[in-house]
């Protein structure tokens, strides 16, 4: 039986080594300066998401220009500087965090290099008015930071590369949504799978150090503000499960589309956007803009303010609307561009919310818009956890706790049936390619020939020599008869 603990012989050992408390100084001085990084690229997305809305407002049709040039030019740079700043950066991390990939292959995905690429592109998308999020990014962004710390760190340190990592990501989504728990569970099960008993500690103070960042920028708020929920009872089953299951489904398809896109699928248009990447994403930006003209705009950008207004009951998306906005998001992943997708999901599944709410029951909007959100971003992602209490956090929702469990558990389970993890699928095509990649065949050299001569004019009389054979060569003998052996020499 193991005795009990001593204190005082504890309390030596944790003050007997300077450099062990040099190593946590360093790791929580890049947590805050990963929440620092997070907030400035927050500041700078709403920034030129502002600088777009001012011009579609001055001058709608611009956008049909200004968007599609935008988008291209996003592109030429991505895939020339930063190839892996591409898309929402959760794969990325995920791609880091595998055990096939080699250690020294991490940098590929997330570095501090990619950092500073992934929110100057991510903001440039913002200011193109494409569908994107910032939430994903601010995880390869955090993490990033984080694993630039383990340079400075001594090389018997206790604090590896994946801790850092693991860290780094939930610090990320802390930050992000100012959800500190949905930080933890986003950890658990999206990052690691689970939480070992030395890391969590890391992970932990991380995350407490970048949500005070984030705090002490934006206040202690509710990204959506706070939700007026009625007394939920065996009234909102019905429409509840409607919103659920629709949500799978859409979820779903849209991860299944995603995947198909992004992995380079043997289709005719993602042959075309291999050959000429630049091209397709100006035709993609130039879709995104037609759709936002026909929504009136609410198709462009993250979505989060059409979000708290049908939250406040002063607007709606259509379904119609609701439908350009997941072809939209599509669209724009598929571009190639660095941006996200968690809050174009959660405006996805907000607008299958309200659309159910208006068939059914208007008094339950609010409730149906909330579990549309959580049943939605865990169909696309498929980590029901994380996606109910990003949402509970978000609404400040914890009278909903079981509806949202209950709407992103069944949404999981739908999409499930239709489609692999999203992430889980781009991070294993991302690591496939740096352990497996594609054998390139070696080019064929030109055969040389002579040039024909009087005799190769003629044609051969029956039974005579191949052309080829030179007239002073002997002839050759004639083949052995077939037998076992002789299969090699044929």
């Amino acid at each position: 039986m193991n005795g009990e603990p001593d204190f005082l012989q504890n309390l030596r050992a944790e003050f007997s080594s300077f450099r062990m408390w040099f190593d946590r100084a360093i790791v929580l001085g890049y947590a805050v300066l990963a929440g620092l990084f997070v907030v400035g690229f927050t500041l700078a997305a709403e920034w030129a998401f502002g600088l777009f809305e001012r011009l579609y407002h001055a001058q709608p049709w611009a956008v049909l220009i200004w968007t599609p040039l935008a988008t291209a030019g996003i592109v030429a740079v991505t895939r020339r500087w930063f190839p892996s700043a591409s898309g929402s950066g959760i794969p990325q991390v995920k791609a880091a965090l595998d055990d096939e990939l080699p250690p020294a292959g991490r940098s590929r995905f997330v570095s501090l290099r990619l950092t500073l690429g992934k929110i100057v592109l991510g903001t440039a998308s913002f200011a193109a008015g494409l569908s994107v999020g910032r939430e994903g990014p601010s995880v390869q962004v955090a993490a990033g930071v984080m694993q630039h710390a383990r340079r400075w760190l001594s090389p018997r340190t206790t604090i590896d590369a994946r801790a850092l990592l693991v860290a780094g990501g939930a610090a990320g989504i802390a930050a992000a949504f100012n959800a500190p728990l949905a930080g933890v569970v986003f950890a658990i099960e999206e990052l690691a799978g689970r939480l070992e008993a030395r890391a969590s500690g890391v992970v932990i103070a991380a995350i407490v150090l970048a949500g005070l960042v984030a705090v002490s920028a934006f206040g202690n708020l509710s990204y959506f503000g706070r939700i007026q929920v009625p007394r939920l009872g065996w009234d909102i089953a019905g429409p509840g499960l409607g919103v659920a299951l629709a949500c799978g489904v859409a979820g779903g398809v849209f991860s299944r589309l995603m995947i198909a896109s992004l992995t380079n699928a043997p289709q005719r248009l993602t042959r075309l956007r291999a050959r000429a990447p630049v091209r397709f994403a100006a035709s993609c930006g130039l879709l995104v803009a037609a759709m936002g003209l026909a929504s009136g705009g609410a198709t462009f950008g993250a979505g989060s303010e059409a979000v708290k207004l049908m939250l406040e009951g002063h607007d709606q998306l259509t379904p119609v609307y609701t439908l350009l906005k997941f072809i939209a998001t599509w669209i724009t992943a598929w571009s190639g561009v660095p941006g996200g997708i968690f809050a174009p999901s959660l405006s996805i599944g907000a607008g299958i919310g309200d659309a159910v709410a208006s068939v059914t029951s208007h008094g339950l909007g609010p409730a149906l818009i909330a579990m549309g959100m959580a049943g939605f971003l865990a169909a696309v992602t498929q980590a029901p956890l994380t996606a109910f209490i990003i949402v509970m956090e978000m609404v400040d929702g914890h009278a909903m706790v079981l509806s949202l469990m209950a709407s992103a558990m069944l949404a999981s389970l739908v999409s499930r049936m239709i489609s692999r993890p999203l992430y889980e699928a781009l991070a294993e095509h991302m690591v496939a390619a740096v352990v497996r990649p594609q054998p390139v065949p070696p080019p064929v050299e030109p055969v040389a020939t002579e040039p024909p001569t009087e005799a190769d004019a003629e044609p051969p009389a029956a039974g005579a020599a191949p052309a080829s054979a030179s007239a002073s060569e002997p002839t050759p003998e004639p083949p052995p008869p077939a037998g076992p052996q002789s299969a090699p020499e044929r």
